[in-house]
């Protein structure tokens, strides 16, 4: 097939990909409870994107179709009985049975800092910090960091609805890495929390986020699940089906000191642990390290890889590193085939930009990662490649595609790794002149 008419099936396949309703259903014992997605209307007949949870806690997900006039929640919740296997329970016995490292979720969760970096958007903003407030965590604080702010709106907005509870910090230079600096600097708490201004937290993403580090004190980062809150455009849709963010539904402990046998390219591979709008570290720990490198993360010429690299770094000094699927957001994904661009050209530059940055603020890495080269290189074809598949319909279980994934963003994906080394070197020569301009 020609290019411009392989273009033209990728642009009417995408455009044909139609909406899918988000919910959550509940589960327990013979009693289910059905609830729309944050922001969505009730569930009615069609296609159905449901997270299903047993006790409260995330146990996987299913699309599904509900029959018109039929009983949504009858239909889901016997869909969800036969297909999502129970919550795990907490495992016995030494190692992984009954080591806290390996059950992890258990413990009083420690004083908390949540830090969301923003840069004018209020309104968005707004919808995160009333989620944020409403978390069941016993003690933790919230910062905001307005990061290059043009307008007021911001700060007005914290001073007028949030003052008493959230507090207020403006920083100048632009970058998210050096937001997150700027608020880790700030922050009070033994453990702080990172996440961004377009999710919506659970009420229990906190607790059960910052519960692990009470069980293990050699933990110097968690992370958790990433789900879609709103699935309405043919983007959003596409990026779910490939997996979006969410990383699955089992807990999992990645130790420096035992390197797992099923990454032989660990710790190198970063995405696999994590994104930053779900993340925590033992401040302490990321203190360390000099916190994230500010060459790297949006708005920098790195384009991203800010929350890549404090997970490496973290674990290259020796503490382990934690997944769990029960702290959950819900995430405001990106809506046009223009953000698509942008977000897939982002990602492959802020794989390779971090990757530089590691190897520059930390030499002693480079024969480690010069011996799993190889594999990496036949990970990123593998990371790029263009993703087919049979039939069509909307996204399911994180490790079903059911949509192709278009040609034009596997380059940009590839174009955006070649640019990663490139962009971080760029960032570091404008902070450096930013900072001998200032003097």
């Amino acid at each position: 097939m020609a290019r411009s008419a392989r273009a033209q099936e990728e642009i009417r396949r995408f455009l044909d990909i139609g909406a899918v309703q988000v919910a959550e259903l509940d589960l327990d014992g013979d009693e289910a409870v059905l609830r729309p997605g944050p922001g969505s209307p009730p569930v009615t007949h069609g296609e159905v994107f449901v997270l299903v949870r047993q006790g409260g806690r995330p146990v996987g997900t299913l699309l599904a179709r509900v029959p018109e006039g039929a009983d949504a929640k009858s239909v889901l919740a016997a869909r969800a009985r036969a297909e999502c296997a129970p919550a795990p329970a907490p495992a016995r016995g030494p190692g992984a049975a009954g080591d806290p490292r390996a059950s992890g979720e258990s413990g009083e969760p420690p004083y908390t800092s949540v830090v969301i970096a923003t840069r004018e958007r209020a309104g968005q903003l707004a919808r995160a910090l009333d989620s944020l407030l409403a978390q069941d965590h016993p003690r933790f604080e919230i910062v905001v960091v307005d990061n290059a702010p043009v307008t007021s709106e911001t700060r007005e907005l914290v001073e007028r609805k949030y003052a008493e509870r959230v507090r207020y910090v403006r920083e100048p230079v632009p970058g998210l890495a050096v937001a997150h600096n700027t608020g880790l600097a700030a922050v009070r708490g033994e453990v702080v929390a990172f996440t961004d201004d377009d999710v919506v937290a659970d009420p229990r993403w906190l607790t059960e986020l910052t519960a692990p580090f009470a069980a293990d004190p050699g933990l110097g980062c968690s992370t958790g699940l990433i789900l879609p809150a709103r699935l309405t455009t043919p983007a959003q849709v596409l990026l779910e089906s490939h997996g979006g963010f969410a990383k699955g539904f089992t807990p999992r402990t990645y130790d420096p000191a035992r390197p797992p046998g099923d990454e032989p390219l660990f710790p190198f591979t970063a995405g696999r642990f994590g994104s930053g709008a779900n993340m925590a570290f033992r401040t302490a720990a990321l203190r360390s390290v000099g916190g994230f490198d500010p060459a790297t993360g949006a708005g920098t010429a790195a384009r991203g890889g800010d929350d890549l690299y404090g997970f490496v770094r973290v674990l290259a000094q020796g503490h382990r590193l934690r997944y769990t699927p029960y702290a959950l957001v819900w995430h405001h994904h990106r809506e046009t085939w223009r953000d698509l661009e942008t977000q897939a050209y982002g990602y492959g530059a802020g794989l390779t930009a971090y990757l530089t940055a590691v190897l520059v603020n930390r030499p002693a890495l480079l024969p480690a990662f010069l011996a799993r080269l190889p594999r990496g290189l036949a990970h990123a074809r593998t990371l790029t490649a263009v993703r087919e598949t049979e039939g069509g319909g909307a996204p399911g279980d994180h490790d079903v595609r059911t949509h192709p994934w278009p040609r034009r963003l596997s380059r940009l994906q590839r174009r955006g790794m070649v640019y990663g080394p490139v962009g971080y070197l760029r960032a570091r020569r404008a902070l450096r002149a930013r900072v001998e301009g200032a003097r």
